[in-house]
């Protein structure tokens, strides 16, 4: 199926990436004198649409200490879970356009959800301003002990002969983990049922426990947990292997060539925010992407840094809902 593939009319969103980080990096260059004269008088919040534990909390945290030397100003991580994100979206599309609220965008509250949700209580195009893109991370596919499997084939196989009955977690109805395990039951004709949870730490408690049989998220929220031999990660949506865990498979090599899943985070401001706000911001947030420290994070993540401009970032924000918006159309989801 076409939408199972990273290209697109504009080419791989790596390539565009790419594109996006010279025009970025001259951006930053045009507005290096204009971004010197806001300087924050106090802290800034960034609000995560997820809980603690997940790739999300894990990036906002990691940019935020960087981001706190460039700016001289502590930025504050604000978990907000629940509503599939939508509490965190809504609280930071009434928030004050002054640069003191930042919005941790995801693929899952930028992309996903206003094909899920007609009648969100905010437009993403409208209500607020890209920032940056920071990051993508690669989804996983993973098992707890009730399981009782070792392979994503072995997984399928059980999927097939026991329609429906095995259950699969995810940080909520729209994240990244929701939409990446809907990916996979349709490029292998499964039926394996959806429960969703409020983050990552909420759904990892029950697959250890083995209340659910499987679940997909970030790297960063299984790694430890399956290096402690608690989990087993079964394979990966990227397009090559982790490094982190080179052992395990990526789905495009089990029978499903034109697979890939990955999430995505940026920075995003109420609209309205000023034009020399946004470019300081920015500016800060690729120094941040530069730093040994978040470098360093990225890797141990098997995450990338991905940095585009505000321009390039809407542009792709654009072309991830047209994406996102075929499976679930395709999977037929909803947000109930």
């Amino acid at each position: 199926m076409h939408f199972f593939s990273s290209q697109s009319a504009g080419g791989s969103w790596q390539r565009r990436m790419l594109r996006g980080f010279w025009g970025c990096t001259a951006l930053v260059a045009c507005f290096a004198a204009t971004a010197q004269t806001w300087q924050p008088a106090k802290p800034i919040r960034l609000i995560v649409p997820y809980g603690p534990g997940g790739s999300s909390d894990v990036i906002a945290r990691a940019m935020g200490v960087e981001m706190s030397k460039g700016l001289g100003q502590a930025v504050i991580v604000d978990n907000k879970a629940g509503g599939q994100g939508v509490i965190a979206m809504q609280e930071g599309a009434r928030a004050a356009p002054d640069g003191y609220t930042v919005v941790l965008g995801h693929v899952g509250t930028l992309a996903v959800n206003p094909a899920m949700m007609p009648k969100l209580p905010y437009d993403v195009q409208k209500d607020f301003l890209p920032v940056a893109l920071l990051a993508t991370v690669p989804m996983v596919f993973a098992v707890g002990p009730s399981a009782h499997v070792d392979t994503l084939p072995q997984l399928i196989a059980k999927a097939k002969a026991e329609p429906g009955k095995l259950n699969y977690g995810s940080a909520g109805n729209g994240s990244a983990g929701h939409l990446a395990f809907e990916m996979l039951k349709l490029a292998t004709g499964t039926d394996v049922t959806h429960v969703p949870y409020k983050g990552t730490g909420a759904q990892m408690t029950d697959l250890l426990a083995g209340n659910i049989e499987a679940a997909s998220a970030g790297l960063p929220g299984f790694l430890s947990q399956a290096k402690a031999g608690k989990l087993k990660i079964l394979a990966v949506g990227s397009v090559k292997r982790l490094h982190a865990v080179p052992d395990v498979p990526i789905v495009a090599e089990l029978g499903y060539p034109d697979f890939e899943s990955s999430q995505w985070f940026g920075l995003i401001v109420p609209a309205k925010t000023p034009a020399e706000v946004i470019a300081r911001l920015h500016e800060e947030a690729l120094k941040a992407l530069a730093s040994p420290s978040v470098q360093r994070r990225l890797e141990e993540d098997s995450s990338t840094a991905a940095p585009l401009g505000p321009q390039e970032f809407a542009a792709f924000i654009a072309s991830e809902q047209k994406r996102w918006g075929a499976v679930v159309r395709s999977a037929k989801l909803t947000a109930d």
